[in-house]
């Protein structure tokens, strides 16, 4: 059972796919290193791309981020800036290993752009995110040579722990109280026990918060597990927010070629001098909250997980909107809104995927409407029953959703839909809480539709820039 605080992960921008994971499984490439005892020995490294990291790499940054990653940073204590120095100190031919010393670094040798190879294995279909790491010592010799799957969300696998039927295996088993596989097991199991979702899933996360093989949040513990949990999720809220008010004040355009103008700053001002006059004006702000979170995440500022990056700004903004417009609104309302979120989007990810190169883009703008449509209803302390639904109206009128980033950048048309998917997330609560029949179409039956209309997609519509948007539209 995926925890709240892996799904939520605090990292960088642009990618949680090709920015976070590549950058984690360098960390694991190195660890890997020293646990063999040849660490010392290395005197070059090799990274081979291959799929949509070969593909949309340079835009969504994993060059930056495979060498950030040897050089010994993490996606969640990474200054940003640092970045733009790692890629020119390669530049000039050298690379920190580890954060203790220096080893050559030839670009065109080193680091490898396979863009005709789907796969790191030809015999082998896994996964279209893959990564191989292999280290040589001064003769030559390869020391050590590992693949990794990004498989969404910033999460990695090894290959070993790849099955063939192209499905990660569990790690190990965890002891919770509440397990669920579905989301019919999830509502039967809060209806047993007479406990909302949100409740179900705080007993989870205190049951698994000293589990060390979970990132820790980012708070100083108390020792006392519940209190913890709570203080972990609202750390996490609080950087989202940050994100949102970075985005909202800082200007310019954004990197990478297209010439990209922030807009969150210009939306904004222009709301603030309408004042409250407009009806419709707190569903613009929800609109300015995603795209602020986006538009600093395509600059590659600090961002959460949510359950991507390309996709971070959906449950930010619907929060805000909740925390900004709902009258009585308070922390424990965003509890309960973060805590439902998390069931639905460890729903998605154990039973289908959010990879926009696995499933396309409503693998990541399309679940995380869902999860903050879920979300919204308990935050407003709607029943489990209509957290359910709201979940799946949400997903349903996403599915299909191709992921076609122009240029290979996570702007155009990424920025503009978390902006569309967060206003969808409203509308999918509002229309959950005034339905009083039963719905015909559950959300596990979405879930699949959604996984199986993923897999029939064609890869060129699937983060990779070969179709769609990313084809039509001249890039200039």
């Amino acid at each position: 059972m995926t925890s709240l605080f892996e799904l939520f992960k605090i990292g960088i921008g642009p990618s949680s796919s090709h920015t976070v994971a590549p950058m984690r499984a360098a960390q694991a490439f190195l660890r890997g290193l020293q646990r063999a005892n040849v660490f010392d020995r290395v005197q070059r490294v090799q990274i081979d791309l291959y799929g949509s990291l070969a593909l949309t790499g340079i835009g969504h940054g994993t060059d930056s981020a495979v060498l950030t990653g040897l050089a010994g940073e993490m996606p969640d204590t990474i200054e940003p800036e640092l970045h733009k120095t790692i890629l020119s100190e390669a530049a000039e031919g050298s690379l920190s290993f580890g954060g203790t010393r220096r080893i050559p670094f030839q670009r065109d040798r080193d680091l490898l752009f396979h863009r005709d190879q789907m796969y790191p294995e030809a015999d082998v279909v896994t996964h279209p995110n893959g990564v191989r790491f292999s280290a040589f010592d001064e003769a030559g010799n390869k020391l050590a040579d590992e693949v990794f799957y990004s498989i969404g969300g910033g999460f990695i696998v090894t290959a070993e722990r790849f099955s063939a039927s192209g499905a990660a295996t569990p790690e190990s088993s965890r002891d919770i109280p509440y397990n669920f596989r579905s989301a019919a097991q999830l509502l039967a199991s809060a209806a047993a026990a007479n406990i909302t979702i949100a409740e179900l899933v705080f007993a989870n996360e205190v049951a698994i918060i000293d589990d060390r093989k979970i990132p820790r949040p980012r708070i100083d513990s108390t020792g006392d597990a519940a209190t913890d949990v709570r203080n972990g999720v609202l750390a996490l809220w609080a950087v989202m927010d940050d994100t949102i008010q970075r985005g909202i004040l800082n200007e310019g355009t954004l990197p990478g070629g297209l010439q990209v103008r922030r807009r969150a700053p210009r939306l904004s001002a222009r709301l603030q001098e309408k004042g409250s006059s407009d009806p419709l004006a707190p569903l613009d702000w929800v609109t300015v909250f995603a795209m602020a979170v986006n538009e600093e995440n395509a600059a590659g500022g600090r961002v959460v997980t949510a359950p991507t990056n390309g996709a971070a700004g959906v449950v930010p903004a619907v929060a805000r909107y909740y925390k900004d417009f709902i009258p009585g609104a308070d922390e424990d309302g965003l509890m309960r809104y973060f805590l439902t979120a998390a069931a639905i989007g460890i729903l998605y990810k154990e039973n289908a995927s959010i990879s926009g190169a696995e499933v396309g883009c409503q693998g990541e703008v399309g679940v995380a409407c869902s999860m903050a449509a879920g979300g919204l209803v308990a935050a407003l302390n709607g029943t489990n029953a209509q957290v359910e639904h709201a979940a799946e109206i949400g997903m349903e009128h996403n599915l299909g959703m191709t992921c076609d980033p122009i240029g290979g950048l996570v702007q155009i048309p990424c920025i503009e839909r978390n902006g569309m998917g967060a206003v969808k997330a409203v509308n999918a609560a509002r229309m959950s809480m005034n339905e009083l029949d039963e719905h015909k179409v559950s959300l596990d039956q979405v879930i699949r539709t959604m996984y199986q209309t993923g897999l029939d997609m064609q890869s060129r519509y699937k983060e990779t820039s070969l179709a769609g948007l990313a084809l039509n539209v001249i890039e200039c």
